[in-house]
């Protein structure tokens, strides 16, 4: 009898073994950065919190920029189902159709939206649903999107001499990229989009005299200092911006409703965790750059951020006129900014309050840790 029940033991255990094994899932995901930056382990990130949630059921097998296909070429791949999905920027399918750059937040900085606010529009003003609307049936692709990437407030830019105005870097031409180029563009700059690892390439080739990426840490990683030492910040083209995931939209039905419900879990934990992380690595680089590279990092001209505003609030006008998808993406923007940001205002002292009360900014809009860098 005991014999009987020890096969019948171990008869249990392989069946309940192989039936763990049928239900693992394996996605072959490629991201559009390469694996060197900051933006590459927020992926990485949510593939290790996929797979701790999900007790190794659900893997995600995270690939940098160029793996399988160019980096611009994600998107397409993960509609036609080359890839199970990507880790991108919808800013970079504004070729397709403008209002995809309405989906990283958008410039401008969404009406005065923080990143938070901007989250908040996403997934409780109806952001999250047309973001899959615009994907699925203006852009008629198969494809399932969620926000995780956090990556501003981005700094204005680099430059090989000072800019004090509006005249400094008009003729300039300069890497840019979505509909933040084209506003560039109409206040004078002349504009190259590429992926980020190319940047550096192209500046010591001459092909670009100044160029935008993401600041702080990000630009550090990829040796903006090597080319150019006068760094400004901050911007309003990117100041709220969010990256994506994107999984096929077959793949996405397949999966178990509890494994949709653990990638959406490990992206929203992504967005918040690595956030957090991310702000104290920004934090370090700016002390490097200045410190160890001798970069001087400054306060972006006022009047350079006013005009980008007005500039981009002039497009933006446009472009609602052209496309009512557009209007109607931005007017739901407005309309959760026109509740929130007052509120936030009113409730919320100022940032530079209590940090200014503690942390008294220098005299010449030099950023902190400039002084021990100029006494080196």
């Amino acid at each position: 009898m005991r014999l009987i029940r020890s096969f019948a033991a171990v008869a249990c255990a392989t069946a309940f073994a192989s039936g763990v094994q049928a239900q693992q899932v394996t996605l072959n995901m490629q991201a559009t950065w390469p694996a060197s930056l900051t933006l590459y382990e927020n992926f990485t990130f949510f593939a290790e919190r996929v797979q701790k949630i999900s007790g190794g059921s659900l893997k995600v097998n995270a690939m940098p920029a160029g793996q399988v296909v160019p980096a611009f070429e994600v998107l397409d791949a993960t509609s036609k189902k080359v890839l199970d999905g990507a880790h991108a920027w919808s800013g970079y399918w504004v070729g397709k159709n403008k209002a995809a750059i309405l989906f990283t937040g958008g410039p401008g900085g969404t009406f005065g939206m923080d990143m938070i606010d901007a989250l908040g529009w996403m997934h409780f003003g109806g952001g999250n649903e047309l973001a899959q609307e615009f994907f699925t049936k203006e852009l008629k692709l198969n494809v399932h999107w969620l926000p995780i990437l956090p990556s501003g407030p981005q700094a204005f830019g680099w430059f090989k001499r000072p800019i004090k105005n509006l005249a400094d870097f008009k003729g300039m031409k300069c890497r840019q990229t979505g509909m933040a180029a084209e506003v560039w563009q109409r206040m004078g700059m002349t504009t190259v989009n590429m992926p980020g690892g190319e940047i550096i390439p192209s500046a010591q080739r001459g092909v670009i005299d100044c160029a935008e990426w993401v600041g702080g840490v990000e630009d550090l990683r990829l040796g903006f200092h090597n080319v150019w030492k006068y760094h400004y910040t901050p911007g309003v083209h990117e100041n709220t911006t969010i990256g994506e995931v994107l999984i096929n939209g077959d793949v996405w039905k397949g999966l178990s409703p509890t494994h949709q419900e653990i990638i959406k879990s490990a992206a929203n934990e992504a967005f918040v965790v690595w956030w957090a992380k991310w702000q104290r690595q920004n934090a370090d680089a700016l002390l490097e750059l200045q410190q160890k590279h001798g970069v001087q990092v400054l306060r972006t001209p006022p009047d350079i951020l006013i005009e980008f505003l007005k500039t981009w609030d002039i497009i933006a006008a446009e472009e609602g006129k052209k496309s009512p998808f557009f209007k109607k993406t931005h007017d739901s923007q407005r309309a959760y900014a026109s509740l929130v940001v007052p509120a936030k205002r009113f409730m919320f002292p100022p940032y530079s309050f209590v940090a200014n009360y503690y942390w008294p900014e220098k005299k010449g809009g030099a950023a902190p840790g400039a002084k021990k860098a100029a006494s080196k």
